[in-house]
Formats: structure tokens, sequence, C-alpha cells
């Protein structure tokens, strides 16, 4: 098999969720640390290339996920325009290169820094299984299981509320012999609350009962069904990824 087939089969979800999170976390802090506009615009550019070309992420899919950091960023643009005043250390900063003035320079790139931030938030986000992510820290980073099996319980609550809102709902619908509407509205949605509330309390008052029956709150050793395993792979993603931010660094 050529290197090529090799790269097209690869995906960013087989990758060991820990150190592609110690990855995102350090093109964070660059992300945040380095005032260029280039630079945060090879991050977009390189996130969502990987999300398409690696994760076979929808190209339109990637661009959505980039409007509710982009209309975030578009405050810290605003504000750099309008108040100059108020960016003096972002204005100095972005000197040396502006587009057209000091505070339009400055407030390009804290828009396209929201962009960058958050695209890379979303690269780890869409390609880790929350599952095996929590498994990992339990496993290698000795996260305490009843803080794991918390998470677990969390993970599922979420998925399971959202089914219960809809029963609730179809179930209202067929008594007024109707249907529900695609999209609550408020009254309908602050109705909801109280019912879900319930429902909620019920659920962690199990999972409680459940940590106990399984002796999370004592002292021991644990094995970890079903956790992600490092490989070779890893490395090279991760060395990778860190030499290309240091090439862009210098």
């Amino acid at each position: 098999m050529s290197l090529s087939d090799h790269l097209w089969q690869f995906r960013l979800s087989q990758l060991h969720p820990l150190p592609k999170l110690i990855v995102c976390l350090i093109w964070l802090v660059a992300a945040i640390v380095v005032f260029d506009a280039r630079f945060q615009l090879f991050t977009i550019v390189l996130a969502a290339a990987a999300l398409v070309l690696f994760n076979r992420s929808s190209l339109w899919l990637v661009l959505g996920l980039m409007i509710p950091f982009a209309l975030f960023g578009v405050g810290f643009l605003t504000t750099s325009i309008l108040f100059r005043d108020g960016s003096d250390f972002a204005g100095k900063m972005a000197a040396e290169a502006p587009f057209v003035s000091e505070g339009v320079s400055a407030g390009i790139v804290l828009f396209l820094r929201a962009i960058a931030c958050g695209m890379v938030s979303a690269l780890f986000t869409l390609t880790t299984d929350p599952g095996d992510l929590v498994k990992a820290l339990m496993k290698d980073w000795r996260l305490s299981p009843r803080i794991g099996y918390a998470l677990f319980s969390a993970l599922n609550l979420v998925p399971d509320l959202a089914s219960e809102a809809q029963q609730i709902r179809l179930a209202r619908a067929m008594k007024r012999g109707g249907s529900p509407r695609r999209i609550p509205g408020l009254i309908e949605g602050f109705s909801l609350m109280l019912p879900l509330l319930a429902f909620a309390i019920r659920r962690a008052s199990r999972a409680a009962i459940a940590m106990e029956a399984r002796g999370l709150t004592g002292q021991g050793r644990r094995t970890i069904l079903g956790a992600p395993v490092p490989a070779l792979r890893d490395a090279v993603f991760a060395g990778s990824a860190l030499a290309l931010l240091a090439c862009m660094l210098r």
C-alpha cells in the first residue's frame, strides 16, 4: 500500500485523545500569544483542511462552524476600530504590518484569532470520542473513577434529556389532538424546565446509587476496559504538528 493510500485511510479519530489534546492546547496557546494575522489565518486553514481531509467532514459544515466564532470576533473588530483607546497594546503589536491603521490591523488580528481558537477547539471536539477521552484520562492521567463515572453519566444524560423533552412534547400534542411544533416556543420551553429538572434529579440519584454499588468510593486498583492504547501514529502526529508550529513561529 502506497503512502498516499495510508494518508487517505488515516482518520484523526484514530489518534489517542491525550496527545491530540496536548497538541491542540499548545496550538491554542500559540494562537492566543502570537499576534500575527498570517499565523491566525494559517491556523484556520490548517484546522479546516484537517477536518475535511482527515475527518471527512463536509466543507459546508466546517464553514458553518466558523460562523459563531466569526460573530464573536466581530465584537473584537468593531471594538478595536471604534474604541481605539482601549486597544493600545493590540495596536502596538499590530503596528509593524498594519492593514489600514493600527486599530483596524489589531481588530483584524483579534477577529482571526477568535476564529482560529474556535477551529482548533472544533478540531479536537469533532475528532475525539468523549468516552475514549474519559477512559484515557482515568488510565493514563489517574483521573478519579468517581469523576470519570460522573462524566460518563453526564455524557449519557445530555442526549437523554433531549429525548425526554421530545417525548413530553409529543404527549402534550397528542393530548391536544395536534402535532408538536418543530421548534418549541418560549412558553413551551419554560414549561419543559420543571419536568426535565425532575428527570435529571432522578437520573442523578440512580447514578449515585450505581457509583456506590460499583465501589467507586473505595480505594484500590481498577481495570479500565476499552481504554485507548498509544501507537506510533500518535508520536508521528504530535511530532509533525509541533514541528510545523515551530516552523511557523520562526
